[in-house]
């Protein structure tokens, strides 16, 4: 297998099926999966200025810092660990 990898790692992981068993569109999970990844961001953003103004959630997956943020979400979302909500609800 010159240039592949047998099990790739990256947006295969999680793969999309388990995903989608969460939320119904790939485009609500695109969404989703985004706008947790900007709250996982400005979180570390927050550690990493230290001035105790904390006002937003970190991972709820456990996550080390090499791992980059929609990756992160959409272990959260894989995992079941948020509740998304339309607005039509």
């Amino acid at each position: 297998m010159f240039g592949t990898v047998p099990n790739p790692e990256g947006i295969t992981n999680p793969p999309i099926d388990d995903l989608l068993k969460s939320i119904d569109s790939k485009y609500a999970l695109a969404v989703y999966g985004s706008q947790r990844a900007r709250q996982i961001n400005s979180y570390r953003q927050e550690m990493t200025r230290a001035d105790g103004n904390i006002t937003h959630f970190g991972p709820l997956v456990e996550a080390g810092p090499e791992d980059k943020p929609l990756s992160i979400a959409l272990r959260e979302i894989a995992e079941e660990k948020l509740e998304w909500r339309n607005g039509e609800e």
